[in-house]
C-alpha cells in the first residue's frame, strides 16, 4: 500500500480547494474523490469520482489517507459522521497546509485541518482538529480555534481571541481581540465583532 496516496470526501467547491493545496504542496498523490452515487465517474479538475462512502472500507486496502473536501456552513454533523467513517476503517487524516500561508512554529495545528493560500497563523495561536482556514484569513497571536471550526476567505481574527468548536465565520468578518465566542457561533460575511454577547455589537 502507497503512504503517499490521497483520497477526498466530497465533489464540490471545498473540494477543489483541496486538490488545488495538495497538487501545490505535492506531498500526496490523490487517487480519487468520494462522492453520491450519481457522482460515480465524474470528473472534478480531472481527478475521478471512484467511490461513495460504502466502498470506503474497500478503498482503505489501497490508500492509505483521507481528507474531508466538504465545507461547513450552519452545521458540522456532515463532516463528523464523515469522520467517523474513516476512523471506523483506520484512514490516516492528515493536516493540509499550504505551501503559501504562513504558520508560526510557535502556533499548533491540530489533525485534518486545512489552511488555504495565504492564510497567516501566527506565534502561540492554538488550531483546532478538522478545521478549515481559507485563503487569506488570519488568526493572530494566542488565538484558539475550536474543533471544527470554518474560518472563511479573508476573516481576521485578532490576538487572544478564544472561537469555540463548531463554529463558522464568514468571508472577511473581523473578530475583536480578547473576544470568546461561544460553540457553534455563526458570524456572517463582513460582520465585525466587537463585544460578545451583545448581538447589537455585531456590525
Amino acid at each position: 500500500m502507497d503512504n503517499s496516496s490521497i483520497i477526498i470526501i466530497g465533489c464540490g467547491g471545498h473540494a477543489k480547494s483541496v486538490i488545488d493545496l495538495l497538487k501545490t504542496n505535492g506531498q500526496f498523490i490523490i487517487k480519487g474523490l468520494i462522492g453520491k452515487k450519481n457522482e460515480l465517474g465524474k470528473e472534478v479538475l480531472g481527478y475521478k469520482v471512484i467511490g461513495t462512502n460504502d466502498d470506503l472500507e474497500q478503498i482503505r486496502d489501497k490508500v492509505s489517507n483521507a481528507v474531508i473536501g466538504i465545507g461547513q456552513i450552519k452545521k458540522v454533523d456532515l463532516r463528523e459522521n464523515i469522520l467517523q467513517l474513516l476512523k471506523k476503517f483506520n484512514y490516516e487524516t492528515p493536516k493540509i497546509i499550504s505551501k503559501f500561508s504562513y504558520v508560526s512554529n510557535f502556533s499548533s495545528i491540530g489533525e485534518g485541518t486545512c489552511i488555504g493560500h495565504h492564510a497567516i497563523v501566527n506565534a502561540g495561536a492554538k488550531i483546532g482538529k478538522f478545521c478549515i482556514l481559507n485563503s487569506k484569513c488570519l488568526v493572530e497571536h494566542d488565538s484558539l480555534v475550536g474543533d471544527f471550526c470554518h474560518l472563511s476567505t479573508g476573516v481576521l481574527i485578532n490576538g487572544d481571541v478564544n472561537i469555540g468548536e463548531k463554529s463558522f465565520i464568514g468571508s472577511g468578518a473581523i473578530v475583536r481581540e480578547g473576544i470568546k465566542l461561544p460553540s457553534s457561533s455563526i458570524i456572517g460575511a463582513g460582520k465585525r465583532v466587537m463585544a460578545w454577547p451583545m448581538m447589537s455589537d455585531v456590525n
